[in-house]
């Protein structure tokens, strides 16, 4: 009988360990992809690019990337946007043009050190919704990890003097409940939601409504043919807008909505504060501005807590695969 059973403890435990390394390699992936979008579209900003037609591209031509993974869907399941389009339009608007629209709103009003650091507590609001949601009081390791990774986020994030203004402080807080959605909903992709179904769905939906918004005059709309510097050269708008849109926003979006549903939405969410380290390393390559000896202790102190949260994850056994993460309704 030990004999029987024996394969049934072991073989289940490989695909979980599979599903995990590989969710970990896409969301560092993800990270990585967005981190490199804010130094190339600093430039186009500073040359008369408003946000509205920024994201629109951006959002737009990323969508029409993935769509071919969203057309499949639509042409093998009959009723899918009756059953999943309150779940796109909501990961439209809050994970897709939400978290961007509050958070540039926010940094037009307030420091971009202050707007950030407040948009990045989104790893703590998921640590809270998967509490109230499992009605589980989280583990001393990813309450520490928590604690170690927000400072060591203070530390990347100059604050010298900051000042917070009202009404940014509340579109960087909407900007972070925004990132959350972002996790929470991506959580609940799988056989009959497929990450880049939700992912190309989202980004199409996001386009539209943010051309809506430019056409109708609510949020100014401005393209202008101009070059701009980047890397030291000289090059047409086009060609950050298109890296922009494609290695950044369509593979970012694409790594993170399947790596949540393999490693939960709370490692994910902490994961992603990778995003930021990479966003110096880039500003440094790119833009020329170098990091301050305190960052680099600051991005070591976000490691150890992503750390601890893994740990956690480990420890707990956590479910991983699209097939064993099944989130509340």
């Amino acid at each position: 009988m030990s004999t029987s059973t024996a394969p049934i403890a072991i073989v289940p435990a490989l695909p979980v360990s599979r599903g995990l390394t590989s969710g970990l390699v896409m969301a560092l992936g993800s990270a990585l992809a967005f981190s490199s979008s804010g130094p190339l579209v600093k430039p186009l900003f500073e040359a008369g690019w408003s946000l509205t037609s920024v994201l629109a591209v951006r959002m737009g031509v990323a969508g029409l990337v993935l769509a071919p993974a969203l057309v499949r869907v639509l042409i093998r399941q009959r009723g899918f946007v009756r059953r999943h389009g309150v779940l796109l339009v909501g990961f439209a608007l809050t994970g897709v043009m939400g978290c961007q629209l509050f958070y540039f709103s926010a940094m037009q009003r307030m420091p971009v050190a202050v707007a950030l650091l407040i948009q990045y507590i989104a790893p703590v609001l998921v640590v809270v919704w998967v509490w109230l949601r499992t009605r589980r009081r989280p583990s001393n390791l990813v309450i520490g990890g928590s604690a170690v990774a927000m400072a060591g986020l203070v530390l990347v994030i100059d604050l010298a003097g900051a000042r917070f203004d009202a009404l940014g402080t509340l579109f960087a807080l909407g900007a972070a409940v925004c990132a959350a959605a972002y996790f929470v909903i991506s959580e609940r992709t799988g056989d009959d939601l497929p990450p880049l179904a939700l992912a190309a769905g989202g980004l199409l939906i996001g386009a539209a409504v943010t051309i809506l918004l430019g056409v109708t005059g609510i949020i100014p709309f401005a393209a202008p043919a101009v070059s701009v510097v980047v890397a030291g050269m000289e090059v047409p708008w086009f060609v950050p807008l298109l890296w922009v849109a494609t290695a950044s926003t369509a593979v970012g979006y694409a790594f993170g909505v399947m790596a949540v549903p393999r490693i939960g939405s709370r490692l994910a969410s902490f994961v992603g504060l990778g995003e930021v380290l990479f966003a110096l390393g880039f500003a440094w390559l790119l833009l020329g501005e170098t990091p301050a000896p305190i960052q680099f202790l600051g991005g070591a102190l976000v490691l150890l807590g992503v750390v601890a949260v893994r740990m956690d994850a480990d420890s707990a056994g956590t479910p991983q695969g699209p097939a064993a993460v099944v989130p509340a309704p």
